[in-house]
């Protein structure tokens, strides 16, 4: 088993921020890889995220042995439905989409997948899954049947994320979704993280360094960073 729970809260204690790459199989062409990889290992990653809102493609479990020949960061599933679970991998977040009213997304899914997970030796990270408003109709909200929190709406937002730690998930993540057109508002990741005790994960809309930096600045200990990097594989090069 492993301790990659462990060691984000450890990290959390130190103030050491964390950043996660999400790589979506679907837009991944394996004879590509190994430069994406290489791209990868020179970034200040301190983790690798896997997963999409659909994946329709069967190369999870591929993917990730090929990642693991040339990168010794951990490796995390980010599933949007019970299909994209792999034992190939370090840990899964175990979301729960908190954020919205749907049975399927809430709980369904979890059931349908807890004896599958209990059948391999991922880390099993509890999460709470908050989807925040973006500026556009993002394939989570699309797909979940689901609407975001209002992003003007703070108060909804620390309620959810309280009730998600009180509820006992490990992590709270708020995210605007993948392509989202604006950022999770830093007076939203300011106020959640100042009153839970849980990690908090921020993600979608960071479109560059500074955006990083802003959301670490607010709070944020660990930043995903998916679209910007599928776009632009030179995304953190200095230079």
């Amino acid at each position: 088993m492993t301790n990659i729970y462990n060691e984000i809260i450890q990290s959390k204690v130190e103030c050491q921020k964390l950043l996660a790459i999400l790589l979506d199989p679907d837009k991944i062409v394996l004879v590509n890889l190994p430069s994406l990889i290489s791209k990868i290992n020179q970034s200040p990653a301190t983790h690798i995220f896997i997963g999409g809102s659909q994946v329709e493609n069967n190369i999870l479990d591929e993917l990730i042995i090929e990642i693991k020949k040339s990168s010794t960061l951990p490796i995390v599933l980010f599933p949007g439905n019970p299909s994209q679970i792999s034992d190939k991998a370090d840990a899964i977040l175990f979301l729960s989409l908190i954020s919205g009213r749907n049975p399927d997304f809430l709980i369904e899914h979890q059931v349908k997948v807890a004896p599958i997970l209990k059948q391999t030796q991922l880390e099993i990270i509890s999460t709470g899954y908050i989807l925040i408003e973006s500026g556009t109709e993002t394939a989570v909200e699309r797909i979940s049947k689901t609407k975001p929190l209002d992003r003007n709406n703070l108060d909804l937002a620390l309620a959810t994320a309280l009730a998600g730690e009180m509820l006992g998930n490990k992590l709270i993540y708020l995210e605007a979704g993948s392509g989202a057109k604006q950022a999770v508002p830093l007076e939203m990741i300011a106020l959640v993280t100042q009153n839970i005790e849980i990690p908090l994960l921020v993600g979608g809309g960071i479109v560059d360094l500074q955006g990083i930096q802003n959301a670490y600045a607010a709070g944020a200990d660990l930043v995903i960073i998916g679209t910007a990097f599928e776009k632009d594989i030179n995304f953190f090069n200095l230079n």
